[in-house]
């Protein structure tokens, strides 16, 4: 499978998006009729392996997780939320990878209902996730559905790849926060508790930089959108 410098933009049936850093390979790609973005973390030093919401098109998702590893190691699939097209291929990867699953505690079962795939670990804000020597945590988001959750990578203090920058985040959101918003509510008290958890476990715990990878289309960083918060609120989506 062909591959493309990182933009934050990838296409159905087009090549993998990589980004190298210091200590982890990030691949994107975008699978399904929904355009779902599915994401392969590669830990550099062992080879350990996370993949992030396995939307569609399971042999899509099967090769890119051999693009990280030939063997097609797969030791962890974490889930941002129990809509059905972020879960239209858990079944077959975990079937042939082995893989562990993980996804947010008050999404855990109706995942598992959906898919027949029980949710081995359920996920709690402040978690902490290891695959090989990456650590990422757990950000909690409520609203777009009661058990979505986020992942934040933080680089090292030190680091050597081009394009790297000590201490940056990098924020995995789901449905959760896109450019232009968060995600979608169907209630005004869903909205609300959305709004308010993106704002006081994103927006004032992560710097401008943070790069943002959300569960479709492009990516964005929290400066660019942080100058829309207010109006975010006020017009309610």
């Amino acid at each position: 499978m062909s591959t493309a410098p990182w933009t934050g933009h990838v296409t159905p049936g087009g090549p993998t998006a990589v980004r190298v850093l210091d200590e982890v390979e990030l691949r994107k790609v975008s699978v399904g009729p929904m355009d779902n973005n599915a994401y392969l973390l590669t830990c550099r030093r062992d080879g350990a392996q996370l993949l992030v919401d396995a939307a569609a098109d399971p042999d899509r998702l099967l090769a890119l997780v051999r693009e990280g590893d030939a063997s097609a190691r797969l030791d962890l699939v974490v889930t941002t939320h129990r809509h059905r097209d972020h879960v239209g291929a858990l079944a077959s990867v975990v079937a042939v990878t082995g893989a562990r699953t993980a996804a947010g505690a008050d999404d855990a079962d109706a995942i598992t209902q959906a898919t027949g795939v029980p949710v081995g670990q359920r996920l709690h804000d402040g978690d902490l996730l290891v695959v090989g020597h990456v650590t990422l945590e757990v950000v909690a988001l409520r609203g777009h559905t009661p058990g979505s959750v986020a992942l934040a990578y933080r680089e090292p203090e030190h680091t050597h790849v081009p394009g790297a920058a000590p201490g940056r985040v990098h924020l995995l959101t789901g449905d959760s926060l896109f450019p232009g918003g968060v995600g979608r509510t169907t209630t005004p008290q869903d909205f609300t508790s959305l709004y308010d958890d993106v704002v006081a476990r994103v927006f004032d715990r992560f710097g401008d930089e943070t790069w943002v990878y959300p569960g479709h289309g492009r990516d964005t960083t929290l400066g660019a959108e942080r100058p829309h918060l207010a109006q975010w609120r006020a017009r309610g989506w």
